[in-house]
């Protein structure tokens, strides 16, 4: 493929190095100043970027070396969104990250000078002088907000409930969507998990007890999203990850994508979608049967990020053939599963086998596609 999402891609994030960590343990006890931190990034990023053309890739990301989350980093530089502190973290399996939650406080606006923007153009003039790739951006889905508000979380006064949130949120993004084309992006990814937690009783349950209404969520998603990508550039692919959890090489939902697929791969206006499909988790491929015929990819995560043990390519080769019997070979892709730090904290395992997995999915994507 000569556009994105490419037949040997990725998610986004990666491991931080040991440097940019100890930048940023600096700047938190006050020992690194704005600066400081930003050369540390910088520098940090420089040497990725160098690392993704050196394994094969077409494409680039900053590894999300600026953020702490893959989400709550973005949701907090919104008007009217705040990051605050709750009793509790969100639970993985044996493990739960640091209590943060998202709180509405004001009509939920996007600001131009969100610093995503500059991070993405950073991004974009350190490629156009260095390896030529395309640059690729990563931001939370909208429908990630509305899935993780808390009861209570909504101040009454500026919104009647959550339903009365989704006319700003939808604006917001197509304004975000904007910004990032004006700055020159023309590969964005919506990274998303509410999706996968519809596949989840157990994760449905759990949303029921935050006050929403299950019945019909996926059109309600699927209605959102279209909102949001009507009208984008023909020029501006817009892709999503869907994603299970991933904090520290574990997991929180399961369940195949059968109760979604129609509305995601059919309804939603999705140039493309970045799968997981690393483990008995994510079910077998026959959802794949809604993607319709044409220019829409489904990029197949088939090497886990979850672990350092690298998979035989013989095994990948062979799922990628059982997938293409659900939907044709030339609008399948491969890619690692997630991201390798969707958190700062990162996966379990090293920078080594981090490289090896990339060099791995470009190797087998020449073999598969040429």
């Amino acid at each position: 493929m000569t556009t994105p999402p490419f037949r040997a891609d990725i998610v986004g994030s990666f491991l931080r190095p040991d440097g940019l960590k100890t930048a940023r343990r600096l700047h938190a006890e006050g020992d690194l100043d704005a600066a400081g931190l930003r050369i540390a990034e910088d520098a940090a990023i420089a040497d990725l970027v160098a690392k993704e053309a050196e394994a094969g890739l077409r494409l680039a990301t900053d590894g999300e070396f600026r953020r702490s989350w893959w989400h709550f980093d973005f949701f907090g530089f919104l008007d009217g969104v705040d990051i605050v502190e709750l009793d509790h973290g969100i639970q993985f399996q044996g493990v739960q990250t640091k209590p943060r939650g998202v709180e509405i406080s004001a009509p939920i606006r996007f600001d131009p000078s969100h610093p995503f923007i500059e991070h993405f153009t950073h991004l974009r003039d350190l490629l156009a002088r260095t390896t030529g790739a395309t640059p690729k951006f990563s931001i939370p889905a909208p429908t990630v907000l509305d899935f993780r508000l808390e009861p209570g979380h909504i101040l009454s006064s500026v919104y009647d409930g959550r339903d009365a949130i989704v006319d700003d949120l939808v604006q917001a993004y197509r304004d975000a969507i904007a910004a990032f084309y004006t700055a020159g992006a023309r590969y964005l990814q919506l990274d998303d998990t509410a999706w996968a937690y519809l596949c989840s009783e157990t994760e449905l349950a759990k949303a029921r007890e935050r006050g929403i209404e299950t019945e019909g969520i996926a059109e309600r998603y699927a209605d959102i999203l279209n909102r949001v990508l009507d009208g984008k550039p023909d020029d501006l692919v817009v892709t999503t990850h869907v994603c299970r959890g991933n904090f520290r090489s574990t997991w929180i939902s399961s369940g195949g994508y059968e109760p979604v697929a129609e509305q995601l791969l059919d309804v939603v206006q999705y140039d493309g979608y970045f799968l997981e499909y690393d483990s008995d988790r994510a079910g077998g491929f026959e959802p794949l049967r809604f993607l319709p015929k044409g220019d829409k990819t489904v990029v197949l995560g088939l090497v886990t990020t979850k672990s350092g043990e690298l998979e035989n390519p013989g095994d990948i080769k062979r799922r990628i053939d059982e997938a293409a019997a659900f939907a044709p070979l030339e609008q399948l892709a491969l890619s690692p599963q997630c991201g390798f730090a969707s958190t700062e904290e990162g996966n379990v395992l090293s920078e080594d086998e981090q490289w090896a997995k990339i060099r791995s999915v470009v190797d087998i994507a020449a073999d598969v596609w040429g």
